[in-house]
């Protein structure tokens, strides 16, 4: 397995693993997939967002296909500079329980580590998917909320966990 950071070259890639993950667990992300599908020029998007400055996402790969990806966001304003959200992790359903989650995580948070300026890292998680949750709390994120309805989806509610991992004491 290969992890590196993406650019504006991987965004087919990055598109194509999106789509998969939006089906596959649509509870997982904010987007549906019809909204996805709906959007002009999807693939020139992405590779605009894989080239924004102050994101960063990181991609496994496994004989050269893309099989797992999290995004790492700095907050832009002056005030909150000292936090980044991790977004869209997905880690392709064939290479679950391998530990490519953990090593991309692990990237990312390295990769928080290395901006002098970052002091928490936050995400959200469904609070029904528990591999997730284990591997977050694994790595140290702490629950500091939950919001009850976050999502709705089909008719039935997601609740969702805030949690934070401090990178400075």
């Amino acid at each position: 397995m290969d992890i590196r950071l993406l650019d504006a070259s991987d965004a087919k890639k990055y598109w194509d693993l999106r789509l998969e993950a939006l089906e596959q667990n649509p509870e997982a992300f904010a987007t549906s997939y019809e909204e996805a599908m709906s959007r002009e020029n999807p693939v020139e998007g992405v590779a605009k967002n894989l080239s924004k400055e102050g994101s960063f996402t990181f991609g496994a790969f496994h004989n050269n296909d893309l099989i797992g990806v999290v995004t790492l966001m700095q907050e832009a304003p002056l005030k909150l500079r000292h936090k980044a959200n991790i977004f869209a992790m997905y880690v392709s359903p064939k290479m679950r329980g391998l530990g490519v989650g953990n090593e991309i995580l692990l990237e990312a948070i390295n990769h928080a580590k290395s901006m002098k300026t970052i002091e928490n890292l936050n995400l959200t998680v469904v609070t029904t998917n528990e591999s997730a949750k284990k591997l977050y709390s694994k790595l140290g994120f702490k629950v500091f909320g939950t919001e009850i309805r976050a999502l709705i989806i089909n008719d039935i509610y997601y609740d969702e966990e805030y949690r934070v991992l401090y990178l400075k004491q």
